[in-house]
């Protein structure tokens, strides 16, 4: 059994301490020609598709923000070409990984805080199908677009189920956890299938009318209490474990803007559920999914904002003892939902609020993803991402 604990000035022993080991030396740049090429390959891990999931969701959220301005498509249907580019290069890289480095592969499996990044595979390839439905039908044209979506949908859905019951399952039955060990990344295997809800609900207009269509609406609605239930009881942990045992180790406070992803993801699910129930269910079923999009919705948007303040507010607190590493990628996707959400309310009650918020948000999302972009190209170049001490 292993004791995960979490306390502040402390390092967790984990493989995400792996990740925010700080940049090298002169003397160590000197010798990275000692590094083989294949070497890379050696520290990549799951958590690595979180930059596919930032990036992509700045091309989802731009696709439908509610302020439109020339050029704003072109650019984002751009940022989905690299995110999609991304997908293909880190799957092929990960294929490779677990062909060169077998060991090093499966004790992701088994390291308590790394296994709860395999959420990220499966949330980025529903990303990156939700971008191709809504950008890249002006490239490669709508039926190819919806037959790539549903592609990645349901591979990316039975890898979100499975993540969902066995990280939590392997964590019950492998692992013992002290009272100060709930983090953001607790979150990671359970918020899939909310992706699969909110992305699933654009499909539904492209599902054949009748039982196909309610069955997918309604595996939607079911995916989404799943694992908003299971959200809502993690982050009831992790609330309890930073009034407790205050600050996560700098290495992890990124997580702490993770619990924006469930809470963002879920008034999106519910308002693009809402919006094709009339597509799928009688009248009377539909229109009570609308009215429970704005009762759920905005009290949840709420909770966000308050939750946004707080994660803005840590970070600000413990900047000077952040050193860059891989979850500072949290900083992105979550807060990409949160646009989503905002702009999925302004949709269901043109409430200026909501739009002016969704705006503001994706401008912060941005300058997010520019700073944790740049900052990912530098330490692969020049410091330990690719390459870390062994």
């Amino acid at each position: 059994m292993t004791t995960l604990t979490f306390r502040t000035g402390t390092d967790a022993k984990s493989a995400a301490a792996e990740a925010s080991a700080p940049a090298r030396t002169t003397a160590e740049r000197a010798n990275a020609v000692e590094h083989q090429p294949g070497d890379a390959l050696r520290a990549l891990a799951p958590n690595w598709f979180a930059v596919v999931m930032g990036t992509g969701i700045i091309a989802n959220a731009a696709a439908t923000l509610p302020l439109q301005f020339p050029g704003l498509r072109g650019a984002a249907t751009m940022i989905w070409a690299l995110a999609a580019g991304l997908l293909v290069v880190l799957s092929a890289a990960w294929i490779a990984h677990w062909r060169r480095h077998p060991e090093i592969a499966r004790s992701h499996g088994a390291n308590p805080v790394m296994m709860q990044f395999y959420g990220a595979p499966p949330m980025a390839l529903m990303t990156i199908g939700l971008g191709t439905l809504l950008l890249g039908g002006d490239l490669i044209g709508m039926s190819a677009a919806v037959a790539i979506d549903w592609v990645l949908w349901s591979a990316g859905t039975a890898l979100g189920l499975i993540s969902a019951c066995a990280i939590p399952f392997r964590m019950i039955t492998r692992h013992s956890f002290d009272g100060d060990a709930a983090f953001g990344g607790w979150l990671m295997p359970v918020v899939p299938p909310m992706v699969s809800a909110a992305t699933g609900a654009l499909l539904i207009p492209h599902t054949p009318a009748g039982q196909p269509r309610m069955t997918l609406l309604f595996a939607c609605l079911a995916m989404f209490g799943l694992s908003l239930i299971a959200a809502f009881v993690t982050i009831t942990m992790i609330w309890s474990r930073l009034l407790h045992h205050g600050l996560p180790a700098a290495s992890m406070v990124a997580t702490v803007w993770i619990v924006l992803g469930p809470l963002g993801q879920s008034v999106t699910a519910a308002g693009q559920l809402a919006t094709v129930a009339p597509t799928a269910l009688p009248a009377r079923e539909a229109a009570g999914l609308d009215v429970f999009a704005l009762l759920f919705g905005v009290p949840t948007w709420g909770f966000a904002m308050l939750w946004l303040g707080l994660a803005i507010a840590v970070t600000w607190h413990a900047r000077k003892s952040m050193s860059f590493n891989m979850t500072w990628w949290g900083f992105t996707f979550p807060l990409g939902t949160c646009v989503t959400g905002s702009t999925v309310l302004y949709a269901h009650t043109g409430a200026v609020l909501f739009g002016v918020v969704a705006v503001a948000l994706f401008a912060l999302l941005v300058t997010a993803w520019a700073v944790v972009a740049g900052r990912t190209v530098h330490d692969a170049l020049y410091g330990t991402l690719l390459h870390p001490a062994r």
